[in-house]
């Protein structure tokens, strides 16, 4: 099994998260803090955008960062801020993909992992263009690890999105398509077969010949925003921790299937986002 990276005595992995900050509904950089905190890594914010709450609410405001973004990684730079990773997920304009293959370029060492958050269901997110869209296919190439669902693999790939409910050898070509876009590793997440309780993640990696391998979980009756963040994270996380990547695709569902089952608990549960805050524990033990 392959493992990205190896966990050496008490060192603490520095990761840069390029996510947006939003401050109701919790996603992106208010999930991969603390879920990578709790593994052990020192997480460096990188934000590409504030928003007053996430965009599944019909209100919300939208602060773009872009302009602030060259000067803080200036000063990064002046500092001589080192890193062992770059996790990139939502980012808010295409000139921002220029800003992460800059951390590619200064910390050529740097673990590439891009979650390519750009919609659902066949849909883009209300703030995505097609420019940016078309811009996020320049991380393929450079990406150790490679997070989208079907929606997001349509749109890096141009293959035709065809619902949640695929066949293995679609799939395989989706995968089969980003790994010869440059990807070394690919997670394609979320496919799902009417009529059953499954959820199925499928790894895919160029060193073990590109075949994609199965990976279950259990499939919970509702959805909920957030939830591709922390599998992300948690993928991340455990990769930090040493784990190969099978088993951090597996902790990873695992974690976001417990998280929404607590979820399910809370008030307004299907907008505030997914409430993983009690399996931090679980994120904590796989250091131990």
């Amino acid at each position: 099994m392959t493992k990205l990276y190896q966990r050496k005595g008490a060192y603490i992995p520095r990761v840069a998260a390029v996510h947006d900050m939003c401050g109701y509904g919790k996603c992106s950089l208010g999930v991969a803090i603390p879920v990578l905190s709790a593994a052990g890594v020192d997480v460096c914010p990188v934000p590409t955008a504030l928003f007053s709450a996430h965009t599944k609410y019909p209100v919300f405001h939208m602060h773009d960062t872009t302009e602030m973004l060259t000067a803080y990684l200036d000063a990064w730079r002046e500092e001589q801020v080192d890193l062992d990773g770059v996790y990139s997920g939502f980012l808010g304009t295409a000139e921002q993909v220029a800003v992460i293959q800059r951390l590619y370029r200064e910390y050529p060492g740097a673990l590439r992992i891009v979650d390519p958050v750009m919609g659902d269901g066949g849909i883009k997110y209300p703030t995505y263009t097609d420019e940016l869209c078309e811009a996020m296919a320049g991380l393929v190439n450079d990406a150790d690890v490679l997070t989208p669902n079907l929606t997001e693999a349509s749109i890096l790939t141009g293959i035709p999105y065809q619902g949640q409910d695929v066949s293995v050898e679609f799939v395989q070509k989706n995968a089969s398509a980003l790994l010869e876009m440059g990807a070394e590793t690919v997670v394609i997440k979320g496919v799902v077969h009417e009529g059953e309780q499954v959820i199925r993640n499928y790894l895919a990696s160029a060193a073990d010949g590109g075949e994609v391998e199965e990976i279950a979980s259990e499939l919970l009756p509702y959805m909920l925003h957030g939830t591709g963040d922390l599998f992300a994270s948690a993928l991340t996380a455990a990769i930090y921790t040493g784990r190969s990547t099978r088993e951090a695709v597996e902790f990873a569902g695992e974690l976001v299937r417990d998280a929404m089952r607590i979820t399910r608990e809370q008030p307004e549960f299907e907008m505030r986002g997914v409430s993983f805050e009690p399996t931090l524990g679980k994120v904590a033990a796989l250091l131990a």
